[in-house]
């Protein structure tokens, strides 16, 4: 029996409609139909998304899967990344365009909503690190300006509840998504009260919550007659990618970390309920949903993103492959100079993040790199030292062996960066598959056909489908003095807190 489901993937720099074909349920194979660039856009001074872009992307995207694509279609899934979302008014309007997560008027929130519950307490309620990126800041934010839309809002969508409701009508939300906020209590399954007291507004604005891998609707007829698409449903998959990134890592055993290596890295482990706790709340550890029961223990580090900025930078001049910064990396001194990664100051560098670095590393006593190559270097070294870090506090928070780290997602394809995480881990990395995010989307909507039974057999098609790159650690003269100054850099930054 041979079966397609149509995976929807956006990240924060591009989108891609993704085809996966199950052959007998053994095998599964994906192509890549449609992708495109994602960007922010600047209205009055404040970065939004253009959803009405990316929207008319997604429906041509559709288009060429009716063209190009012979066997028939089952169903299809949406992910996104979390925490951005779009007001809706009580005609179901759209109010604007969504803000995104990287808009400054985030900047102090943390404090702010802190001082009306405290950090603890809001932690306990919700298991979500604190982060000026999590929605509820984002909320808080246009409160404390009065802005006037949340006087008109009937409703709320988050970034992939949004195309769900564009392509079917139905307004609601998704398990894993719904987690990512910190408006949603994990233990009392709902949302919470207390916290929307806080807002100054009720949670009746907030949509109803589906389970990974429940069908949400069919496509309305407009979609199907627009795009050539029969009439088929869109599943509520794991709607959050990182989520759905996850779901596809090919482990036997649950002796392992995982990375979910993109613009960010989400380094965690799987657990069947949320760990929340002291140790959790002052690691900075974050709980999200996952599918089949299970939940996302794990760390939010800046990613790729810290590459991806200096490369636009650098474009302005010379256009760089991803081979060549690899290969100009490679060469270039090892253990130079590193950062910290979640430093603030690289949140949203308005001087360029090849000069928000070398700011760091001159006010740190480093050498700033020059040259592109040494950029490289120094940021994937940081990133492994990173991983490094959020390794010890892992086995800190939950005592099981950890034996080998999975990382999935575009950052598997990076074959320093995961040489470098083996080393300076001292564990063997297994790398890819590369597009987790859209193989999961596709598995979970075959398990919601009947097609696959359990998480179990999801994971053993994707190992019988996809062969991981295996980087064995190596010794690495002068990391050991390397990564105490970078636990120094982080405790300075800190205080004390994130496993110092």
């Amino acid at each position: 029996m041979i079966t397609s489901h149509i995976a929807v993937d956006l990240g924060a720099q591009s989108g891609r409609i993704v085809i996966g074909t199950l052959r007998d349920q053994k095998r599964l194979e994906i192509r890549e139909i449609h992708r495109f660039a994602n960007e922010m856009v600047e209205v009055n001074g404040h970065l939004h998304w253009d959803i009405h872009r990316l929207f008319s992307e997604i429906k041509q995207g559709f288009e060429i899967c009716v063209r190009q694509h012979d066997d028939p279609v089952s169903s299809i899934g949406i992910d996104t990344w979390g925490v951005d979302f779009v007001l809706i008014d009580r005609l179901g309007k759209f109010i604007g365009l969504p803000y995104s997560y990287r808009d400054r008027r985030t900047n102090g929130m943390v404090e702010k909503f802190t001082q009306k519950m405290p950090a603890r307490k809001l932690y306990e309620r919700t298991g979500v690190q604190l982060n000026q990126i999590n929605t509820v800041f984002q909320l808080y934010a246009m409160t404390c300006e009065h802005s006037p839309v949340l006087e008109t809002m009937a409703g709320l969508l988050f970034m992939p509840d949004i195309f769900n409701y564009l392509l079917t009508e139905r307004f609601c939300s998704e398990f894993t998504i719904a987690t990512t906020s910190q408006l949603y209590n994990p233990v009392t399954k709902a949302w919470d009260e207390k916290i929307f007291d806080q807002l100054g507004f009720g949670s009746g604005v907030m949509p109803p919550v589906r389970e990974p891998g429940s069908p949400i609707a069919d496509l309305t007829s407009e979609i199907t007659n627009s795009t050539g698409l029969g009439r088929m449903p869109v599943i509520a998959v794991a709607s959050h990618d990182t989520g759905s990134a996850v779901a596809a890592v090919p482990s036997i055993d649950n002796n392992h970390a995982y990375i979910s290596s993109g613009t960010w890295s989400l380094m965690g482990i799987e657990t069947t309920k949320p760990l929340i706790n002291k140790n959790t709340f002052e690691f900075n550890f974050t709980n999200e949903g996952g599918i089949c029961g299970t939940y996302r223990v794990l760390k939010n580090i800046t990613g790729l993103y810290l590459l991806q900025e200096c490369r636009r930078a650098w474009d302005q001049k010379k256009k760089y492959t991803h081979d060549e910064l690899i290969a100009e990396a490679s060469s270039a001194a090892p253990l130079r100079s590193m950062i910290d990664p979640d430093d603030p100051c690289f949140f949203s560098p308005a001087e360029g993040m090849p000069g928000a670095i070398q700011s760091y590393c001159r006010r740190t006593s480093q050498p700033a790199p020059k040259k592109t190559g040494e950029f490289t270097r120094c940021i994937l070294e940081s990133l492994a030292l990173a991983y490094r870090h959020t390794l010890e506090c892992l086995r800190k928070i939950r005592k099981q062996r950890i034996c080998r780290i999975h990382v999935i997602g575009g950052g598997s394809r990076n074959d320093l960066l995961c040489q470098l995480t083996a080393d300076a881990t001292g564990l063997p990395v297994h790398a890819g598959p590369q597009e987790a995010t859209a193989i999961g989307n596709i598995l979970v909507q075959a398990m919601a056909s009947g097609q696959l039974g359990s998480l179990s057999e999801l994971r053993t098609l994707v190992r019988n489908s996809f062969e991981p790159i295996i980087y064995q650690p190596r010794p690495m003269p002068g990391i050991e003095k390397t990564y105490e100054r970078f636990l120094e850099l982080k405790r300075e930054r800190t205080e004390g807190g994130e496993c110092a």
